[in-house]
Formats: C-alpha cells, structure tokens, sequence
C-alpha cells in the first residue's frame, strides 16, 4: 500500500490541554481509526530555535519525543487538519511511503484476539 510517513517531534514536557502533546496526537490518531504509531524517545535534540533538548539523569521533562505513524494520504490529511484546529504548535514531517504486512496472515492477526475461536496453523 502507498501512504505516508507522518512524524512528529515534539518534547517529553509539552503539553495540549491536561495531555502532553505525544498522548494527545495517539489519541487522535487511535480517534480517526489509524492503526499502528510508535513513540521513540530520544536521548537529545536540536529545536528549530536552536535549543538543546535532552533527558538528564535527574529529570526527563525535556526529552525529545518522535511519534512516527504510517497512513494513508487521506488519515495524514485529517490528521494534519485535526492539528491546525487544535493550534497545536508541534513540528512534522511528512514523507511518501509504501508500506503493508510480510508474512503471517493479516486475518490470523486479527483473530489473536478471539480466544477459543482462533485457528491454529493456519
């Protein structure tokens, strides 16, 4: 499937209402159906300012945080819109990608889930 890489940067401290910021944008993404977004929190950064950013051993309040998600172009797009109306001042990257599933079976996957009615090898 064709899509885009979505990533956002942000710190471990910024918040949007009573969530920080990486809380926030996983709750909308998880709100629009997109399935899948990982959090990489990073030992240092470079803001847009110019500003060191970094966790220390005492206090992790300005770690950078990435949310990265693969979407669609139309979840990117709602998304990003959902952003702009929530005037949530966060950075991102948006990139093209193709991305999908190797191996398994997507409806095993799902059936994981199922208990006593999932089949076994299959």
């Amino acid at each position: 499937m064709n899509g885009c890489q979505l990533t956002f940067f942000t710190e471990r401290n910024r918040r949007h209402g009573h969530q920080t910021v990486c809380e926030w944008l996983l709750h909308e993404a998880r709100t629009l159906g997109i399935r899948g977004a990982s959090v990489v929190s990073c030992a240092q950064g470079v803001g847009h300012a110019g500003a060191h950013h970094a966790a220390h051993a005492l206090s992790l309040a300005d770690q950078p945080q990435q949310v990265i998600l693969a979407t669609t172009d139309d979840e990117a797009d709602r998304l990003l819109d959902i952003v702009r109306a929530a005037n949530v001042h966060v950075f991102y990257m948006r990139m093209p990608v193709e991305f999908g599933w190797i191996g398994g079976d997507a409806v095993a996957s799902t059936e994981k889930h199922h208990g006593l009615f999932r089949r076994h090898g299959s």
